[in-house]
C-alpha cells in the first residue's frame, strides 16, 4: 500500500501539471505529461460543450441524484454560466470517512477521499492565485461552488481580498496553504521546507484569522521532510489529486473517467495561460464534465 501511494504521488508529481509562479505550468495544456497512464487529455475534444463518454459515465456506479443540496445554486444560475442542468451537491456526511493515519510526527497524504462505494462525489480545488477574475467571483457565488483554495503567497498576496470574497460568498469555500514561493520542496532542506510552509501558515493566519489545516506541495512533490515540516507547522493533511482540469477536458492519473472521491485540481488562471480561454469558461467546461459523468460536488473539508 505504501509503495502504491508513492507510485501515485510520483506519477502526479511528474506531470498532472508543471507549476510556475504565474499559474502552475509553462502551458495549461500538459497533455502527455502523465505518461502512459494518462488518458482524456486536450486532444480528446475541442468542443466546449463536450460529449458524454458512456463508459466514463457509468464506470463508478449509478448516477447520483441531480438535485442541488439546500443552500446550493439558484434555479436559474446554472443557465447563466453555460450549464444545461443544475449542479448536484453532496450533503455533509453524517460521519467522516476513515483516513489512514500517518507515522508519528508526520501528516497523512491524501489523493482521493475514501467515500462509500457508488457514492459519486468529487471535490474542487484551485491552486496558486495568480488570476483574480471578478467574473469568476460572480460565477462561484451564483453557483455556490465549494472550492478548497491552495494559495501561494508570492502570487496571491497582491490581492488576498479577492480570495476572501470567494471564501465568504456562502459556498463554504476555504483557504489553504500552497507555500510562500512555490518551490520544488524535494530540492530543499528540512529547514527551508519548514520556512516555506510555516511562513505561509503565518501569512494566512494573519490575513484571514485562521491557520489552514490543509497543505498542497507545489508540483505534488514532497518527501519525508515535507511531511515532518507540515506537521510542525500545524497542518493536518497533505492534499494531492487524481484528476487535473486543462482547458477543455480532464487529465486522469488513472483510467479515463472520474472515480468516487476524486480530488480535482484546477488553477486560478487567465487567458494568457489558457490559450485565450477565461477562468469562467474553463470552469464551465470542468463542471460540464462532472455532470456528464453523473457526479455530485462535495466540500472537501466536510470529509477530512
Amino acid at each position: 500500500m505504501k509503495h502504491a501511494r508513492r507510485f501515485v504521488a510520483g506519477t502526479l508529481a511528474a506531470g498532472a501539471l508543471a507549476l510556475s509562479l504565474t499559474g502552475c505550468g509553462d502551458s495549461a495544456d500538459s497533455s502527455g505529461r502523465l505518461g502512459r497512464t494518462t488518458q482524456g487529455t486536450e486532444s480528446a475534444s475541442k468542443d466546449p460543450k463536450g460529449s458524454k463518454d458512456p463508459k466514463g459515465a457509468d464506470a463508478a456506479g449509478p448516477s447520483a441524484p441531480a438535485t442541488p443540496a439546500p443552500g446550493g445554486a439558484g434555479d436559474e444560475a446554472y443557465r447563466k454560466w453555460g450549464l444545461t442542468a443544475p449542479l448536484a451537491y453532496a450533503p455533509k456526511p453524517a460521519q467522516k470517512p476513515q483516513i489512514p493515519k500517518a507515522a508519528p510526527g508526520k501528516v497523512p497524504v491524501i489523493d482521493r477521499i475514501p467515500v462509500p462505494a457508488g457514492e459519486k462525489v468529487v471535490f474542487l480545488t484551485f491552486d496558486d492565485g495568480a488570476e483574480k477574475d471578478p467574473e469568476f467571483l460572480k460565477m462561484a457565488a451564483d453557483l455556490k461552488l465549494p472550492i478548497s483554495m491552495f494559495l501561494t503567497h508570492s502570487v496571491a498576496s497582491a490581492d488576498y481580498g479577492h480570495f476572501e470574497k470567494l471564501r465568504d460568498n456562502g459556498s463554504g469555500s476555504t483557504i489553504n496553504n500552497h507555500t510562500l514561493t512555490h518551490p520544488n520542496l524535494r530540492t530543499l532542506s528540512f529547514a527551508a521546507q519548514k520556512k516555506e510552509i510555516c511562513g505561509q501558515q503565518d501569512h494566512l493566519q494573519q490575513r484571514f484569522g485562521t491557520r489552514p489545516p490543509l497543505f498542497r506541495p507545489p508540483f505534488g512533490n514532497y518527501n519525508d521532510d515535507t511531511l515532518r515540516a507540515a506537521s510542525e507547522c500545524g497542518v493536518s493533511s497533505l492534499v494531492l489529486w487524481r484528476v487535473s482540469m486543462q482547458i477543455n477536458n480532464f487529465q486522469y492519473a488513472e483510467g479515463s473517467a472520474l472515480h468516487p472521491g476524486d480530488i480535482v485540481l484546477a488553477h486560478f488562471r487567465g487567458p494568457a495561460e489558457l490559450k485565450g480561454t477565461t477562468e469562467t469558461q474553463m470552469t464551465t467546461r470542468m463542471l460540464q464534465r462532472i455532470q456528464e459523468q453523473g457526479y455530485r460536488i462535495g466540500r472537501l473539508e466536510d470529509y477530512l
